[in-house]
């Protein structure tokens, strides 16, 4: 599997580490930064490995900040991106079943690397179930109604 990855300084050193686990298990990283512990903006890096997961380029992603919640808020700006911010496996789980998530996000300050290492085990396993949530995923990206249109 090709996974983007990205980071803030806060996540540096879970990002790092996580890419050592991924490509041990045969996958390959696309990391779009950070690059070191030195404060960053988590958008200069978020904003990147989104394009490469709504090109194709990469299969999904998986974006690390403080608490996730920046991370994911700038993620989930691209239309064709689906980040859930998950702390434990059960909500990744959910995230991929029944909303197709595309983008695991993991906060770095309230999670361990072997923590972190269980919920990206589970993210990548977990197929989308579609039936009765395609029909919701496929509401997810907001389109401007037309004058009289409901929707």
């Amino acid at each position: 599997m090709k996974i983007a990855i990205a980071s803030d300084h806060a996540g540096y050193q879970l990002k790092e580490f996580l890419k050592g686990y991924l490509e041990e298990a045969g996958n390959e990283i696309i990391d779009f930064g950070t690059n070191s512990p030195e404060s960053c903006d988590y958008p200069d890096y978020a904003h990147p490995a989104a394009l490469a997961v709504e090109s194709g380029e990469c299969t999904t992603g998986i974006g690390i900040c403080g608490a996730g919640n920046g991370m994911q808020i700038t993620l989930n700006k691209h239309q064709g991106i689906r980040a859930a911010l998950c702390w434990i496996p059960e909500i990744a789980e959910l995230a991929r079943k029944h909303n197709n998530a595309n983008f695991l996000v993991l906060p770095a300050r309230f999670i361990s690397p072997v923590e972190a290492a269980d919920i990206v085990d589970v993210y990548m396993k977990t197929p989308f179930e579609g039936g009765r949530h395609q029909k919701r995923v496929d509401k997810i990206p907001y389109n401007i109604p037309v004058e009289g249109e409901i929707i």
